[in-house]
């Protein structure tokens, strides 16, 4: 058990029927009345956000969130399926659990996922990938005085905003919490 007054940023607690994240939080002592704790909490089930107020000494059940590195292999149109490389078993996660992370995996690249209760809930790619440009227009020679962009596709699928200089064939790499462009390799 984990009181409120204990809330930490990353801590996982069970409110609700639903494992909650605190994102952000403040330990609030006002001049007349009890203290109180102000939280942003996320649900890691759903990624719904909420503001909340928590009595100091309410007690809540922690959440064991376990992170492992697993192999994705591949997708077979509803589902993905990813690998544990120490006991090879095939864990199978839906399109919703996969979200973003998906733009950036290519098949036999690892990733982290999330699990809570033994049942995946969350994907995470690499914060940095490098990844071939497939498709872009070509870049207008003169044309980059101005820092000038245009949108290139990877060999994902994803799109990201790339200088003029990159062409197709050229491997970039990509920031992947913030789909920015950061290099060419």
């Amino acid at each position: 058990m984990i009181s409120a007054g204990d809330f930490r940023k990353g801590t996982t607690f069970e409110m609700d029927g639903d494992v909650w994240q605190i994102i952000d939080f403040q330990h609030v002592k006002p001049g007349k009345g009890a203290a109180f704790v102000r939280a942003k909490i996320k649900s890691v089930m759903t990624g719904a956000n909420k503001d909340i107020t928590f009595n100091p000494s309410e007690k809540y059940q922690e959440a064991r969130i376990e992170t492992k590195e697993m192999q994705y292999l591949y997708n077979d149109g509803s589902l993905y399926y990813f690998m544990d490389p120490v006991s090879y078993e095939q864990v199978p996660i839906d399109s919703e659990g996969v979200s973003d992370a998906i733009n950036y995996i290519r098949e036999n690249d690892n990733a982290t996922i999330k699990f809570y209760q033994g049942s995946p809930f969350s994907v995470a790619a690499p914060n940095f990938v490098e990844l071939e440009v497939t498709h872009t227009e070509p870049g207008v020679k003169g044309d980059t005085a101005t820092g000038a962009t245009k949108p290139a596709t990877v060999e994902t699928g994803a799109t990201v905003l790339v200088p003029l200089f990159i062409n197709e064939g050229d491997i970039i790499k990509i920031d992947t919490r913030t789909n920015e462009y950061l290099s060419r390799v």
